[in-house]
């Protein structure tokens, strides 16, 4: 294939140079932006009197006959070409004759390649943030479902206080939340338009660069030509987001992971989910989640990439800057493989509130229930916490549970116990005291639970 730069050199280069400057293999998958851009830019050409009519309604009819072909297998991807920019022109210019030669006026393959790239992650946004909102919503109904179960809270994954799942997982909702909202902030980054900016100085001829971003639905144009085609911050901004999204991600499949070992027993993994050991068949491994976990490393790993390839680029564009597109292509791919498996995995899990309540009742976790007795019977705090820590101590080396040390024991230490202390360090009334904003309390995990509602109810930007 003849390249189309051929002119100052003759354009034969080494077979072994075009496979390594070849980038066709990854990029062919922006072809439906790549030809809508083009669509785009013909119409612009007309509307500035660069095209004649007649030459736009060709370059039209060429493109979309492309673009048919492409989408039905019809025409195969020359693995050949060096991008699929080169490929679509070659292709059209093939079906329309010089018409096609006519396209790239007033245009580069350095704006060209931005604007596909934004393009291709805009809808890429899209598409995580849908996949995350299932999620949440899978995590939200069984949050809703077990919104009084209690189980034991951790710090230093040591049992802390009683809790609520429903609370416990709504804490994975909330961070997600978080998640998509810092995807639809870099796409309002993002979507600034490139095109019509041309290798790096702009163009001597008389487009209309704002009229064509707004066609291909940007807020707004890039005001400045060499840092439009030389800034991938918008690359690096959402790899950043899907390295938190990652780590999220991380963090619950290691508590599943956990949750579902004979050491704790809380949560029992769907079959679909979970895989066998080819020696030990007794084992149900959370290969699922495991993998989840692994893979956080992949997209840290895509996006420290990037970072180093940018880090010392001077301006403008640079040829460096086509390991772009492997790197956030696999880091979307990666997110979005994960989250497509955890919104079943979460959905099909079976929780066993009896064992979480069984581990409950061990470790004490009442204790800072207790200390809020005294303390509310007008012992101060910090007494109260010395004096529980005492009983604590007795308890544990008498093998008793706090409820099951007899009253007139309590009174040998304070006489301000009374006979209602049994209620008030019951775990489940533990549990349902803790009415304070964004506690832990069924009332306020049902408030919680409203709120993730509404937000996704509103579906700001989740298409």
């Amino acid at each position: 294939m003849e390249k189309l730069w051929t002119g100052v050199t003759a354009g034969k280069t080494d077979p072994l140079a075009d496979d390594f400057n070849s980038s066709i293999r990854f990029d062919s998958r922006m072809f439906r932006e790549d030809i809508r851009g083009s669509m785009v830019h013909a119409a612009m050409l007309e509307r500035c009197g660069i095209l004649t009519p007649e030459e736009n309604d060709v370059l039209q009819a060429g493109l979309a006959s492309v673009l048919a072909d492409l989408e039905s297998g019809a025409l195969p991807i020359d693995p050949t070409a060096e991008d699929i920019h080169m490929f679509v022109e070659q292709e059209l210019t093939k079906r329309v004759g010089d018409a096609g030669k006519k396209l790239h006026t007033a245009r580069s393959r350095n704006d060209q390649v931005a604007l596909d790239l934004r393009l291709c992650l805009r809808r890429e946004i899209g598409e995580i943030r849908a996949l995350a909102a299932a999620l949440i919503r899978a995590v939200t109904e069984q949050a809703e479902a077990h919104r009084e179960a209690v189980l034991p809270g951790y710090t230093h994954l040591q049992r802390a206080q009683p809790l609520s799942f429903g609370h416990h997982l709504m804490a994975y909702a909330m961070m997600l939340l978080r998640d998509m909202d810092r995807l639809s902030d870099c796409a309002v980054r993002m979507n600034v338009s490139p095109i019509g900016c041309c290798a790096l100085a702009g163009t001597t001829w008389p487009t209309d660069r704002v009229w064509e971003g707004e066609q291909l639905g940007f807020d707004a144009s890039a005001l400045n030509s060499m840092d439009a085609v030389s800034d991938r911050d918008f690359c690096l901004e959402l790899m950043s987001g899907l390295s938190i999204l990652m780590m999220h991600l991380s963090r619950f499949s290691e508590e599943i992971i956990l949750w579902s070992s004979w050491e704790f027993r809380f949560v029992e993994l769907s079959d679909a989910y979970t895989t066998g050991s080819s020696i030990m068949p007794q084992k149900r491994n959370p290969d699922m989640a495991e993998l989840v976990r692994g893979k956080t490393g992949r997209v840290y790993g895509d996006l420290m990439a990037l970072f180093t390839t940018m880090k010392g680029l001077p301006l403008a564009y640079n040829k460096d800057m086509q390991e772009d597109k492997e790197r956030v292509f696999d880091a979307c791919d990666t997110a979005k493989m994960c989250l497509r498996v955890f919104a079943p995995m979460i959905a099909s899990m079976t929780v066993r509130e009896d064992n979480m309540l069984a581990a409950a009742r061990t470790g004490f976790i009442n204790a800072t229930d207790l200390a809020d007795y005294l303390a509310g019977k007008g012992e101060p705090f910090r007494s109260a916490y010395k004096l529980t820590g005492q009983i604590v101590a007795r308890c544990a080396a008498e093998g008793l549970t706090l409820e099951e040390l007899p009253l007139n024991v309590y009174q040998s230490y304070s006489p301000l116990f009374e006979e209602d202390l049994y209620g008030e360090i019951d775990l489940r009334r533990c549990v349902e005291k803790r009415t304070s904003v964004g506690g832990t309390s069924p009332a306020s995990v049902e408030a919680q639970i409203k709120y993730v509602k509404e937000m996704l109810d509103d579906g700001k930007d989740i298409h």
